[in-house]
């Protein structure tokens, strides 16, 4: 019998349905469910505050997202519960269908409405904020529905190393997925850089009772002089928004190449392809994860592994398997960075097969979805 689930995603969330990078996030457990034999119905709330309009329009990139991955099953719930508009309803599986049809949710959204949830004979959450989830089910910013597993991507959750509380509830780590057949080495142009694909802008976060600003801008400026410090091209793809556009000037007069992540990598194919053609990646972190210490490492970063590119971001925390320089390098401050680069470059096709090797072992998504289902299902 083909188990079917149902996997709870958030593509629709990015404006005008350009979030090729974010929607991998879940098309990277769809891929895996199905390499498994599982039919997949892909589950998505309409976006609050949203006209009937322009959520159809997302809809509608989000199905031309799927379809050269063969997903053509998308269910549509609404949001706060009143009834969805005729429009968007007629174009969807409602929740109710899906949930008649699945054995299992899969969520990977932390906002579904307890009702929706409950309609599911079988239910796991997968947190992948780890450290905010918590904080946000704490103060109460979450839906507070209830499921039979919580999963996390973050390895101190529920452990006594955590800096957050575990809000009463057992924490399953798995590492996040990425499906290894869409995730391929390319030969290098002269130049290539090593980049990343960001939002500045997160917002601020209450830790310990105090407000953090918790924007990427905050961390990158950290490092703004890196480019003085290494003859690596270093290269930022930045959802620019009103806020970002302003920010670009300040990060080119210092070295870096800015580049608009909404043209470069505006579909999952494009983004796929911006990271293959990349040198390698450089990123920080939020400076949320490095103070929660949860040991986080990012589904963009795992894809510049899986593509065999190294890694050189920032350290969120003592992991049981994460190197710190080998394919993947975790640098605390501008020196090490620096060095990073230059060590990543030393030995390039060495940490390059490194890259890929880990990936193999601890994130194909084949694996990595088998143990969550063998734990998620009776």
């Amino acid at each position: 019998m083909t188990p079917v689930v149902c996997l709870g995603a958030g593509a629709l969330d990015y404006p005008e349905g350009k979030g090729g990078g974010h929607t991998w996030v879940f098309l990277n457990w769809a891929l895996g469910l199905r390499s498994l034999g599982c039919r997949v119905i892909w589950l998505e709330s309409a976006p609050p505050r949203i006209s009937v309009d322009v959520t159809r329009e997302r809809l509608t990139i989000l199905r031309r997202f799927l379809e050269p991955h063969g997903f053509e099953e998308i269910a549509l719930t609404s949001s706060n519960g009143e009834p969805l508009a005729r429009q968007l309803a007629d174009q969807c599986l409602s929740c109710a269908d899906a949930a008649a049809e699945a054995d299992l949710l899969l969520d990977l959204a932390h906002n579904r409405l307890p009702t929706e949830v409950k309609r599911f004979s079988r239910t796991a959450f997968v947190d992948i904020d780890p450290g905010l989830v918590q904080l946000w089910m704490e103060a109460g910013e979450t839906s507070g529905a209830d499921y039979d597993r919580y999963f996390t991507i973050g390895e101190t959750v529920g452990t006594a190393r955590a800096r957050f509380p575990d809000c009463g509830l057992t924490w399953i780590y798995t590492p996040p997925p990425v499906f290894l057949d869409e995730s391929t080495a390319a030969p290098l142009a002269p130049g290539a850089a090593y980049t990343t694909v960001t939002h500045l802008y997160a917002g601020t976060v209450e830790i310990d009772g105090q407000e953090v600003n918790n924007d990427k801008r905050t961390a990158i400026m950290e490092y703004l002089s890196l480019p003085s410090r290494t003859p690596q091209r270093l290269e930022l793809a930045l959802c620019l928004g009103t806020d970002d556009v302003k920010d670009g000037p300040i990060f080119e007069r210092s070295g870096w190449r800015v580049r608009d992540a909404w043209d470069v990598t505006a579909t999952p194919q494009d983004y796929a392809a911006y990271i293959r053609n990349s040198r390698g990646e450089f990123s920080c972190a939020k400076p949320s994860c490095f103070l929660l210490q949860n040991a986080w490492i990012s589904d963009r970063t795992i894809c510049y592994l899986a593509s065999g590119k190294p890694a050189v971001v920032q350290y969120t925390g003592t992991s049981r398997f994460l190197p710190d320089a080998e394919g993947l390098f975790r640098f605390r401050s501008v020196d090490e960075a620096a060095a990073m680069l230059e060590a990543a470059e030393s030995e390039y096709e060495r940490h390059c097969r490194a890259a890929r090797t880990l990936t193999e072992e601890h994130f194909d998504a084949r694996k990595v979805v088998a143990r969550v289902l063998e734990q998620a299902l009776p």
